[in-house]
């Protein structure tokens, strides 16, 4: 029961980790949107975005991986016998990509504090794409979870599915970004 309890919670502050995270990277691309704009409006923007990007960052998206970073210790202590699954080494693999990815966002609102309003010199098209690497894991624990050991099995049937699935979607960013320019 308790490990059933542990793993409700594990998942309930995983969707609030990425909820925090999917919104962080949005609040970025929304700051860099703001380059072509007056400068009183780019200003009030900006100080809103990057107030909204810290208040998100340390309020929701840490404290929430945080509690699902506990919760994921503890079911590996109550079910030692996880680490002996290669679908489990996979999903800590992918965790590795996570954790990376948690980084530069962490990076990115440190920078947005610094900027002081001034603009983020990452291009807006390279913004909106890493916006997406949060989905793409998602994506690949949730299957290597929901599958485990078939992940394993079917490898590659899975691997070119995950590279189609990041193929539609970096091409719908791209033509999403593109009608936005014309």
């Amino acid at each position: 029961m308790l490990y059933t309890i542990i793993k409700a919670l594990h998942i309930i502050f995983m969707v609030s980790y990425f909820a925090g995270i999917f919104y962080l990277v949005r609040i970025f691309v929304y700051y860099k949107d703001t380059d072509e704009f007056a400068e009183e409006k780019k200003k009030i923007l900006r100080e809103q975005y990057t107030f909204m990007a810290r208040r998100l960052w340390n309020i929701i998206t840490v404290p929430a991986g945080i509690i699902m970073a506990v919760c994921g210790i503890v079911m590996i202590f109550l079910n030692i016998g996880l680490m002996k699954m290669p679908w489990f080494h996979l999903k800590l693999t992918f965790l590795l990509g996570l954790a990376a990815y948690h980084y530069w966002c962490w990076k990115k609102v440190l920078q947005l504090k610094e900027l002081n309003g001034a603009t983020i010199e990452t291009p807006n098209i390279k913004l909106r794409q890493a916006n997406e690497i949060a989905t793409f894991i998602l994506f690949l624990v949730v299957f290597t979870v929901i599958l485990k050991s078939s992940v394993i099995e079917y490898w590659w049937q899975l691997i070119t599915g995950f590279f189609v699935l990041v193929f539609l979607i970096m091409m719908t960013v791209k033509l999403v970004n593109k009608k936005k320019k014309d």
